[in-house]
């Protein structure tokens, strides 16, 4: 019986790389190999695993079903494979490398920039590529590997959790952000400290990003209320306007109005019930431990640090999914 193996880590870059450039003729480019050469090798691997990886469309190729899967793999066992690969570098090294990390928008003004520029003072050696995406997109360049760290958001009991289908994932809880509503000038419940959701039945809402959208209806809903929403922006600045203008009320979390100036005549006030997000770090399992990765991990986690409550210190153990 032979002795090589049915599936090799050669052949695993080589599925990523057509699955990410859309053809052999770019993989074999964006590796280095000729096109003859990774063909040749292609082959080979399809008659060890017995099945195509790639099939044949008119002048294409497109993955199959086993090609996918590799391909679905790929991410956690190049990730392990860099780990490896750093943890060795770093006992001879300080640790050097690019981390690319994605958050949603109201971290980028907040929790990124300082994230930057600790970094920089404690791990000069690294360096931060930043993408600002909304928590499903940023999930899914997580699992097509073309970011390290994606810092997510999600609401209690939201059906549409976009980490609900995470595998092969490791999640590091961050901080919760509290959510307020912020009601225009002459509002009859301006003057309160907190306003309970239900006394907002007959309001005219200013809905935001989808995930927002549908934390407000699942709050609303609970309640048995379906909010009547008149404009919708994922743009803070926008619904704070809007609010102004005294056109609806808004669900803002506390993360996007604290670089803002509320406008004048506007007021925010804590929600009964109250239904914080829960604002985390994702990666591919195992990519905690490359050095670079776990600089940037630690890092956030110490400027986070002051966001979460003294009475509720979480451990700063990873949940592995």
């Amino acid at each position: 019986m032979s002795s090589e193996p049915r599936l090799d880590l050669h052949t695993i870059r080589i599925v990523r790389a057509i699955a990410d450039h859309g053809s052999i003729t770019a993989a074999a480019a964006a590796l280095g190999y000729s096109q003859p050469a990774l063909s040749q090798h292609l082959r080979r691997a399809e008659a060890r695993l017995g099945a195509p990886l790639v099939l044949r469309v008119g002048r294409g190729v497109r993955l199959s079903e086993p090609g996918r899967v590799v391909a679905r793999h790929s991410a956690t066992v190049l990730a392990a494979l860099a780990a490896a690969e750093d943890e060795l570098t770093h006992l001879v090294d300080t640790t050097t490398g690019t981390v690319r990390v994605a958050a949603f928008p109201s971290a980028s003004s907040t929790i990124v920039p300082t994230l930057i520029a600790r970094l920089a003072e404690g791990h000069p050696g690294v360096q931060l590529a930043y993408t600002e995406a909304e928590p499903p997109e940023s999930l899914a360049l997580l699992s097509d590997g073309s970011i390290d760290v994606a810092i997510t958001f999600s609401y209690p009991g939201d059906a549409a959790d976009p980490h609900a289908e995470l595998s092969g994932a490791s999640v590091v809880p961050l901080f919760d952000d509290p959510v307020a509503v912020v009601l225009p000038a002459g509002h009859r419940l301006a003057g309160a400290a907190s306003v309970r959701l239900a006394d907002l039945a007959d309001a005219a809402w200013i809905a935001g990003c989808p995930l927002c959208r549908g934390h407000l209806l699942a709050a609303c809903g609970a309640l048995g209320m379906t909010p009547r929403i008149a404009h919708a922006t994922d743009n803070s600045v926008a619904v704070l306007g809007l609010v102004a203008a005294g056109v609806g009320v808004a669900l803002q979390p506390r993360l996007a109005l604290e670089p803002l100036e509320l406008p004048a005549g506007t007021s925010a006030h804590d929600v009964l019930p109250a239904s914080d997000r829960s604002v985390r770090a994702v990666t591919v399992r195992g990519a905690e431990a490359v050095p670079t990765v776990g600089a940037v991990l630690a890092t956030l986690r110490a400027v986070t640090a002051a966001r979460r409550p003294q009475a509720s210190q979480r451990s700063r153990a990873s949940l592995q999914v």
